[in-house]
């Protein structure tokens, strides 16, 4: 089983959208957090840990991510996905973004 964890700054759009996407995927399970301290659902260093896969919107989020659970990336790869936050919610386009850059990690 490969545990992806998708992060992006409030966790409302984009990360949510990736995580009910991949959900079906065979051999996966997904979860969605934020790095803003107003996130919907706040990253811990217990996600941290979980993840196989650790896949970031933006730089700045990469950046964060590794100043804050520095001691908990142990065995996760980080990749950025590098996608703006100009996406609504399961928004066709992000959708095939995400599929786009998400399928040759997995």
């Amino acid at each position: 089983m490969t545990n992806l964890l998708f992060l992006c700054s409030r966790n409302r759009l984009r990360s949510p959208t990736a995580e009910q996407v991949f959900a079906s995927w065979p051999g996966v399970e997904t979860a969605s957090a934020g790095l803003a301290p107003d996130t919907e659902e706040a990253c811990s260093a217990e996600l941290v840990e979980w993840a196989n896969i650790i896949f970031v919107m933006e730089r700045a989020q990469q950046a964060k991510l590794q100043r804050r659970f520095k001691a908990h990336l142990k065995r996760a790869r980080v990749i950025c996905l590098d996608i703006p936050d100009n996406y609504g919610f399961m928004q066709p386009e992000l959708v095939a973004l995400l599929e786009k850059r998400v399928r040759p990690h997995l």
